[in-house]
């Protein structure tokens, strides 16, 4: 069967093959056999292609953080799937034909839940629901501000905002982008200037901004942290320019502004496996019952992983790039 691997670090596309691997055995105690249903593309495999990212495992290394599968067959001691069950995997390899996953490496998914959704349950969803109810305790009424709103996580921010009661900014570079973020719910909506502070006050007025979400680092940081409320917190969690944050001393020391990073795979990684399931679990209700929307660009079959990568990476998309299975 067909299984993606990063072999070098190098210029996306490049450093990543498709080869030819066996298939799974039959599932033993505890395990399942699930068929890919999609699989997602997200910036942090982009980074690790090109050996940016947080870490640099051993190469080969299979690819792929996100997955949705249908399981196939379940072994002993496996009661809470059946064949025909549609899963979320957990494992960070999932860019293959076929999936053998241990009972921790799954969460079941509802009945009738979209399969392309939960190809893009693992990271986003999640990123933007602990970003909005772990770091800053808000209330409903309270604003708060992001970056790169068009985004997979921005327009999860905005929904999930929307459904605690919370108002949120929107920062974007097309102003083109306005009618559809706010039909999912934005209230403002501004293209980056240098005067944003100014203008987010006027907004804002009297009302608690205390929550600022940065995905593009630099000197955006400043930005956000000379927006907010003395004593708010800038949350980072992306480098879409490729700089370090640039904040200054005054918005550190004379305003007490916290600029606190948020990486998902450590926040993951305190949790139990009943904890993690039942957030996902907790998700995938939310985005069914609300109507929940992640903007799909396009779908590709692991063949064209090439094409699908080049893809990823370009600028200006408007939804995510998905692999589909076989």
């Amino acid at each position: 069967m067909l299984a993606l691997e990063l072999h070098q670090f190098a210029t996306v596309p490049e450093g990543v093959r498709g080869v030819e691997v066996p298939e799974p055995h039959q599932p033993g105690k505890g395990e399942i056999l699930a068929r890919l249903a999609y699989a997602s593309i997200n910036p942090a495999e982009l980074l690790l292609v090109e050996g940016r990212y947080a870490s640099r495992p051993e190469l080969p290394v299979r690819l792929g953080i996100e997955g949705s599968a249908v399981v196939e067959a379940v072994g002993e001691d496996v009661e809470s799937v059946r064949p025909g069950d549609l899963v979320m995997s957990l494992l960070r390899a999932n860019w293959t034909e076929r999936l053998l996953l241990q009972q921790g490496q799954f969460v079941k998914l509802p009945e009738g839940f979209d399969a392309r959704m939960a190809a893009m349950l693992k990271v986003n969803p999640a990123t933007a629901q602990l970003m909005l109810s772990e770091f800053v305790n808000l209330q409903p009424g309270e604003w708060v501000l992001q970056n790169a709103a068009n985004s997979a996580v921005g327009v999860l921010v905005i929904q999930l905002a929307k459904q605690r009661g919370l108002r949120t900014i929107n920062l974007v570079r097309r102003s083109s982008l306005e009618t559809e973020l706010k039909a999912l719910g934005a209230d403002v909506v501004l293209t980056d200037s240098e005067n944003l502070p100014e203008q987010v006050r006027e907004i804002v007025g009297s009302g608690a901004l205390r929550l600022a979400l940065d995905a593009v680092a630099g000197p955006a940081v400043e930005q956000l942290a000379a927006s907010l409320d003395t004593g708010g917190t800038v949350l980072n969690y992306g480098l879409l320019s490729g700089q370090p944050c640039h904040i200054s001393p005054n918005q550190l020391v004379f305003r007490d502004i916290t600029l606190q990073g948020f990486w998902l795979a450590k926040t993951l990684g305190a949790m139990k496996t009943d904890e993690v399931r039942s957030l996902y679990q907790g998700l995938a209700k939310q985005l069914s019952n609300l109507k929940m929307q992640i903007p799909v660009e396009q779908v590709y079959g692991l063949s064209d992983h090439q094409q699908a990568l080049l893809h990823a990476a370009r600028s200006g998309r408007n939804g995510k790039i998905l692999f589909r299975g076989s």
